[in-house]
């Protein structure tokens, strides 16, 4: 279901003090240029990211769901089919229009979620290999990965978020 060497612990330590990070980062900066776009000098606001995280969080919970049913998880059907690219792409456009308190309470939400069906999975489930026939060998540690590792999505933006920041500083 997971990765073999990944400990649920140090998963959720992780989610948790990336996910801290990224918050502070946001409070870093001015509230009022959370719907500006430039963050890494590309088309996303603060707010896009915030979305972008929590849609990757939500692919996870999907994910998490659908094995527990024993079916595939959507998000290895949208890899496959689509690709990250265009996975990232259309959640973005499908996030876009919402307001910025939408996302960032939407995305907290999912972000405890997803800590709370860590939590619950039992130690059988988490340490059970991958089944490559459902999984295709997606794992929920690969879901949240980035270049860090295992779990570690958020700071792939870490840098980014902070440059936005020291543009656009929050008033003190």
């Amino acid at each position: 279901m997971t990765d073999d060497t990944a400990d649920r612990r140090q998963a959720l330590e992780e989610l948790r003090q990336d996910r801290l990070r990224t918050n502070e980062l946001m409070d870093a900066m001015d509230a009022a240029a959370y719907a500006t776009a430039g963050v890494g000098g590309g088309d996303w606001s603060p707010k896009d990211v915030i979305g972008h995280l929590e849609s990757w969080e939500q692919h996870a919970l999907d994910a998490i769901a659908a094995w527990g049913a024993d079916e595939r998880p959507p998000i290895g059907v949208a890899l496959e089919t689509l690709g990250t690219d265009e996975v990232n792409r259309r959640e973005a456009a499908r996030k876009a229009a919402l307001p910025v308190e939408e996302v960032l309470t939407s995305a907290a939400a999912t972000h405890r979620a997803l800590l709370e069906a860590i939590e619950a999975v039992s130690d059988e489930w988490w340490h059970a290999p991958a089944d490559a026939d459902r999984t295709h060998g997606q794992r929920i540690g690969a879901i949240l990965g980035g270049e860090l590792g295992l779990f570690r999505h958020d700071p792939d933006h870490h840098k980014d978020l902070g440059a936005f920041a020291a543009d656009h500083p929050a008033e003190s």
